[in-house]
C-alpha cells in the first residue's frame, strides 16, 4: 500500500480489524438460512467477537440493544435482532457489523439472499453492490465526495432503483462516526453543500454504504426509534465497506 508514512500505523490497525469484520460476514454466508431467527445472527456475531478479542461497537451505541443490525426485506437499516423474526425462503437480510480492535473500527454490511429470490430483488441486490463499487472507484486523491455520490446515484438509477436519502457514509478510524459525510446521491437543491466539495486527501478513512430501494426512496422510522423501513414496503438492499485513501488510489480494509 502506498500509504503516507504518518498514517501507516492507523492503516495497519484498520486493516487488521477490517479483515476480521470481513471474516465474520463471510462466515455468516454459510450460517444464514431459512428457519433461523435474527437473534441467532446476533448471537453468532457476539461469539465471533469473543473468540477474536473484538469489542462490539454497535452494542449500546446511543442505546442500540444488539451486537449488529439485522434488516430484513423492506427494513432499510438499523433492524433490531429478535427471536420472533424468522427468516424464510425468498427473504433478503442486511447484516451490518462494526468491531473495535486496538482502538480502531471496522464497519461493513452485506445483503444476503435467503435461498431463492425474485428476479427484481436479485437485480436490486446486485445493483446495490455495483453502486457501492462505482463509488469506491471514485475514491482517490483529488476527487471530491461529489464524484463518489454521483457515481453511486447514476449506477442505481440507471437500473430503475432509488437511493435512500439522509443516511450516508461517514468518517471512521479511532472513532465510529465523524467527518467526512459521504452522501450516496446528489441533490442539486443543496448547492455547494460542504460535504460534496470535500477534496479527498491521502490518509482519509471513511465508509461507503449505499442503501438502494426497489421502488421509491421514502422511509420512516418505527416507534422503537431505530428500525428504518420503506414507506411503500418495497424492499431495500445495502452494502458497505470501510476504505482508506492512499497516495495513488484507495484500499478497502473490509474486502
Amino acid at each position: 500500500m502506498n500509504v503516507p508514512s504518518e498514517f501507516q500505523d492507523k492503516f495497519d490497525k484498520m486493516m487488521v480489524v477490517g479483515q476480521l469484520t470481513k471474516e465474520c460476514l463471510v462466515r455468516l454466508q454459510r450460517f444464514i438460512e431459512p428457519g433461523i431467527s435474527t437473534r441467532d445472527i446476533d448471537t453468532f456475531v457476539r461469539v465471533f467477537a469473543k473468540h477474536h478479542d473484538l469489542e462490539l461497537a454497535q452494542l449500546n451505541y446511543k442505546g442500540f440493544p444488539a451486537a449488529c443490525c439485522t434488516s430484513v426485506n423492506h427494513v432499510i437499516c438499523h433492524g433490531i435482532p429478535s427471536v420472533k423474526k424468522i427468516l424464510k425462503n425468498g427473504d433478503i437480510i442486511k447484516v451490518d457489523c462494526t468491531f473495535i480492535k486496538d482502538g480502531y473500527y471496522g464497519d461493513s454490511c452485506r445483503t444476503y439472499f435467503v435461498d431463492d429470490v425474485k428476479i427484481k430483488i436479485f437485480n436490486l441486490v446486485n445493483t446495490t453492490s455495483e453502486s457501492m463499487w462505482a463509488g469506491i472507484t471514485q475514491a482517490k486523491p483529488g476527487n471530491t465526495i461529489r464524484n463518489i455520490s454521483t457515481a453511486i446515484q447514476l449506477c442505481a438509477e440507471a437500473k430503475g432503483f432509488s437511493v435512500v436519502r439522509d443516511f450516508c457514509g461517514h468518517g471512521i478510524g479511532a472513532f465510529f462516526h465523524g467527518p467526512p459525510s459521504v452522501p450516496h446521491y446528489v441533490d442539486e437543491h443543496l448547492g455547494n453543500w460542504q460535504a460534496y466539495n470535500y477534496e479527498l486527501q491521502p490518509g482519509d478513512t471513511f465508509t461507503i454504504e449505499p442503501m438502494i430501494n426497489a421502488d421509491k426512496p421514502n422511509y420512516k422510522t418505527l416507534k422503537d426509534g431505530w428500525t428504518v423501513v420503506t414507506r411503500d414496503r418495497g424492499w431495500s438492499a445495502q452494502f458497505e465497506h470501510t476504505i482508506g485513501i492512499l497516495n495513488d488510489g484507495n484500499v478497502v480494509f473490509t474486502l
